[in-house]
């Protein structure tokens, strides 16, 4: 065993170093986080499909997602703040009920586009199968894990998270503005964003008709939660995208 030398480097170190570096890697090297679930909290959420191959890339199964993520939310009854479908992986920013386990939401909207996604592409011959396939023979759609799992604590690290979700779209040129996206929560929050606008200009003349939580515009796609709090605040945040 090499001692350490004058400058506090070790042979043992500088070979173990160079055995990492140099050694042909089989398996992608993947991080593992024991999640710390926090009752009440909201998640930041992150999923990528297998091999990070862009199996959302046909805009269909991008609507197969929208419909699995909309029929979760009617059976766990969760908040969910901000999301969307990129090419080869998912944003979700919600908010789980205390008496369900997020695990439980991501398992069924996985399982949920798996079963309708995979069967057409058996039905087709579709050559992306090829890659997908296991050596028991059968098929993985999404990267084996819960993905990337991050606790929301305060207001900032919720606005940044919004920002970089609706965000995603603009920096990867797929379009020039986040709510031009269809798959994402950015038309949503673009239009709820327009009516509260509107809202506190009429509010300074006095005339201000009532804000309805119910509120939401159609065209603006699957329909988002709005953060507590004076909705003159958010009115007024420039930065929601």
């Amino acid at each position: 065993m090499c001692q350490a030398t004058s400058g506090g480097t070790s042979c043992e170190t500088l070979s173990l170093f160079s055995m990492l570096i140099g050694m042909e890697r089989r398996e992608p090297i993947r991080k593992t986080m024991k999640r710390r679930e926090m009752p009440g909290g909201v998640r930041f959420i992150t999923c990528s499909c297998e091999h990070r191959l862009p199996l959302f890339l046909n805009p269909a199964i991008r609507g197969v997602f929208e419909g699995s993520l909309h029929a979760s939310r009617l059976r766990y009854r969760f908040e969910m703040f901000a999301w969307v479908v990129m090419p080869e992986h998912i944003h979700l920013l919600l908010r789980p009920p205390p008496s369900v386990a997020l695990a439980r939401i991501l398992a069924y909207i996985k399982t949920s586009v798996m079963r309708r996604v995979l069967p057409r592409w058996k039905e087709l011959g579709a050559p992306i199968l090829q890659r997908l396939v296991r050596p028991d023979g059968t098929y993985r759609f999404w990267q084996k894990g819960g993905g990337f799992d991050r606790n929301i604590r305060d207001e900032q690290a919720f606005t940044k998270a919004i920002h970089y979700i609706h965000r995603n779209p603009v920096e990867r040129d797929l379009v020039k503005r986040p709510e031009d996206w269809r798959w994402s929560s950015a038309r949503f929050w673009a239009a709820r964003h327009e009516r509260h606008r509107e809202l506190a200009t009429w509010s300074r003349s006095g005339d201000a008709p009532g804000v309805s939580d119910e509120w939401w515009d159609p065209g603006a796609g699957l329909s988002c939660d709005w953060p507590q709090g004076d909705w003159r605040s958010w009115a007024q945040w420039s930065g929601f995208m």
